[in-house]
């Protein structure tokens, strides 16, 4: 990954408005400064933005994201000493925390952008947390 030239499209959420919409593709492109500013320069095909519905769910340790006909990737938590809470990474060098919560994948199916990845083998890892972040 860090040899850069990553082919990357953006999905805003339907539900923002136009204003927020352009917000995010300044965050996400590294325009508004922040943590993508440093991801920037590793895009080498930079595929568009689309509008799409977006659902996310969270249950205890599991997480999804949901766009029809577009996107459908969930990933649970793995348990950790307190079984209802997972196992964290802390102090890691990531753009959205300092602090992840290990997960593993369950699903992961992609199909935009000219992008095709289906994989059901529950054998990749995955992360989730909180971010906010704000403009430089």
């Amino acid at each position: 990954m860090i040899d850069g030239n990553w082919s990357v499209g953006m999905i805003t959420d339907e539900r923002a408005s136009p204003e927020q919409q352009q917000a995010l593709v300044e965050i996400a492109s590294g325009q508004a400064c922040g943590p993508m500013a440093n991801l920037a320069p590793l895009i080498g095909d930079f595929r568009g933005v689309e509008v799409k519905s977006i659902q996310f769910q969270r249950s205890g340790m599991n997480r999804s994201v949901f766009i029809p006909g577009v996107l459908d990737e969930a990933a649970q938590g793995v348990p950790g000493a307190n079984a209802d809470e997972p196992m964290y990474l802390d102090n890691v060098g990531h753009p959205a925390s300092t602090r992840l919560a290990l997960a593993k994948a369950v699903r992961s199916h992609l199909h935009a952008f000219g992008l095709d990845w289906d994989d059901d083998s529950g054998s990749n890892n995955g992360h989730f947390a909180p971010f906010s972040w704000q403009g430089g």
